[in-house]
């Protein structure tokens, strides 16, 4: 058996080298840069960014759990629960502390995401869901907890 290529092909190149022979390919961005961020990542880290400007003002939010989950688990309602406005998917929830486990925050990321077209408005609507879960936690109205509160 012969390594010829037959006529009208070319030969195969390994698949981690470039065109032109020079080697590895490497990443398209370092790690420190936000390209390199997954869309998670950098939602983690808006929600994130919230939580900490409202703990500054509010140093009793430091023992609250802020969490992200993907989609909410829509199922039977539990005795109690709030209909939601219209129908619609909620954007975060509030789960009071029970036995030792804190008070918790949660934001949904996709239907946020699915609601935003730009990274400041996800960031906009992100701290309005964090704000509305905290003034929830606190008994008070959402701009007691942040005076911007549906301003920008």
């Amino acid at each position: 058996m012969s390594n010829a290529v037959p006529p009208g092909r070319t030969p195969r190149r390994a698949p981690h080298r470039d065109r032109h022979g020079r080697g590895m390919r490497g990443p398209v961005a370092p790690p420190q840069v936000p390209l390199s961020l997954s869309r998670a990542d950098s939602f983690d880290n808006l929600v994130r960014d919230s939580a900490d400007r409202l703990e500054r003002q509010w140093p009793q939010l430091s023992g609250v759990y802020f969490a992200v989950q993907d989609v909410p688990l829509l199922g039977p309602k539990p005795a109690g629960a709030a209909e939601e406005a219209g129908g619609q998917v909620p954007l975060g929830r509030l789960l009071p502390a029970k036995g030792d486990r804190p008070d918790c925050v949660i934001v949904y990321r996709r239907p946020v995401e699915l609601r935003t077209k730009t990274r400041e408005e996800r960031a906009l609507l992100v701290h309005e869901v964090v704000v509305e879960q905290v003034a929830e936690l606190m008994g008070l109205s959402p701009e007691s907890v942040d005076p911007r509160y549906g301003q920008d």
